[in-house]
């Protein structure tokens, strides 16, 4: 399936992140030789090398293969790269492999969107465990499936990141879009430029599923749509347990089947419902996808109990955009009698700087909320978009910048029937972690 494309070989340069390690994993199951070099050593590093590849740790120019990859957190500049071209060696951006890999597969499910991507993209994934062969990339970590999962080749779902027009590298059979939301105003200077992108991602598809609620998707030319208030397919008589949704779907008018869902917070109902519209479009049956979404547990970091902290306990949550955290902050005050004591990492200079008005509105329905040094990820200091500037429009927020300061702080604020709301997409919820421990 794909020896013609890799026969030489292929070389990771950061295997040890989430989607890295899944392509890395996929292609060692097809028999393609496969090694990889990382920064340092990490969950994803230790999991490839379970699958019997190689990982070196460090920069190693000595590349024997015939492709090197690498993601867009890695400068042209790197000693591997530099190595790689004086080498005269094919060289991929994770997004261009993701490309080539998804057009091996008789069908291409590809989940779009500013936030949900994995949420979605692994309820899809449980819904076609033993009812259809396929493989599926997530960018995150399914509590069953990981970030990686395959028994077939006939369906490949994968999430589509719109990071530097990533997506753009793929042809998909269906292509849904979960949201048009601001964001990655590092590459997309406006809102237009944002749009243009992702109609442009929809028309490399031969489907596309859309969310009808939400205003910029709904606009993209669609086969299929969903939503609470409007859309082909809608959830109706939605109930609520222990913040578990249950709800019946509708297509057209028409009853299909009542859902009841594992995964905590009215969120996942649209993420249920546009796995359910890609899912019929894969021609299963209402009742198998039903099934297929009550045995979705969550994922990693997506509104996750890791534990307790002086008896109160602690949910890790990736939320790392305005909507994200709302939406988590509304889930957790609705689960506790007590306060909600938020920990919240801002995610790049830009973004922070860029939505700040944002970050500061939602931020201000938290009590006392607790800021934490900035996750730079690709990027240089800012001052205006840093976690000091975001602290400092927040009057009765608290700035900590180390693990200490964080402990101590929260020793300080919580009570009986708190709960502590941990915050980001960077090293937060290690922080928080390494607390509990």
């Amino acid at each position: 399936m794909f020896s013609e494309l890799f026969a030489g070989g292929v070389y990771f340069v950061g295997i040890g992140g989430v989607s890295m390690s899944a392509l890395a994993c996929l292609l060692k199951e097809h028999g393609i030789p496969v090694r990889g070099s990382d920064a340092a050593e990490g969950a994803f590093t230790l999991k490839v090398r379970r699958a019997g590849i190689h990982v070196h740790i460090g920069a190693e120019e000595a590349v024997s293969e015939d492709t090197v990859v690498y993601t867009g957190a890695v400068e042209e500049t790197h000693p591997q790269i530099a190595a790689a071209k004086r080498a005269g060696k094919r060289l991929l951006p994770r997004a261009e492999l993701l490309g080539l890999i998804a057009a091996q597969f008789a069908r291409t499910v590809s989940v779009a969107g500013c936030h949900g991507k994995t949420t979605a993209t692994a309820m899809l994934s449980r819904v076609l465990c033993g009812r259809v062969p396929f493989a599926c990339h997530i960018g995150g970590e399914d509590l069953d499936l990981s970030n990686y999962f395959a028994d077939g080749d006939e369906v490949f779902v994968t999430e589509a990141c719109e990071f530097q027009r990533s997506f753009l590298a793929l042809k998909s059979s269906i292509a849904v879009i979960l949201n048009i939301e601001r964001d990655h105003t590092d590459c997309y200077p406006s809102e237009k430029v944002l749009f243009d992108a992702y109609r442009a991602f929809a028309q490399r598809a031969e489907r596309v599923i859309v969310n009808a609620d939400d205003m910029r998707a709904r606009s993209v030319p669609h086969a299929l749509s969903y939503g609470l208030l409007s859309g082909d397919i809608r959830a109706e008589g939605l109930q609520s347990c222990g913040e578990r949704p249950s709800f019946t779907v509708t297509e057209r008018g028409v009853p299909l089947v009542r859902v009841r869902l594992a995964a905590v917070g009215k969120v996942h109902v649209y993420n249920a419902l546009a796995a359910f519209a890609a899912a019929r479009l894969l021609g299963i049956s209402p009742q198998s996808i039903a099934d297929g979404l009550a045995s979705f547990r969550g994922v990693k970091r997506r509104f996750e109990r890791i534990g307790t902290f002086r008896g109160v306990p602690v949910i890790s949550d990736y939320a790392h955009h305005p909507r994200e955290i709302a939406a988590a902050l509304k889930t957790a005050e609705a689960l506790t009698e007590g306060t909600v004591h938020v920990v919240f990492q801002p995610h790049t200079y830009t973004r922070t700087r860029d939505l700040m008005e944002d970050f500061v509105e939602v931020l201000k329905g938290a009590e006392n909320p607790v800021i934490y040094r900035t996750y730079a990820a690709r990027e240089r200091f800012g001052l205006a978009g840093s976690a000091v500037m975001l602290a400092a429009r927040l009057p009765e927020a608290v700035y900590v910048q180390t693990k200490e300061q964080l402990r101590r702080v929260l020793l300080h604020l919580i009570g009986p029937r708190d709960l502590i709301l941990v915050l980001g997409a960077g090293d937060i919820d290690a922080v928080a972690r390494s607390i509990l421990q």
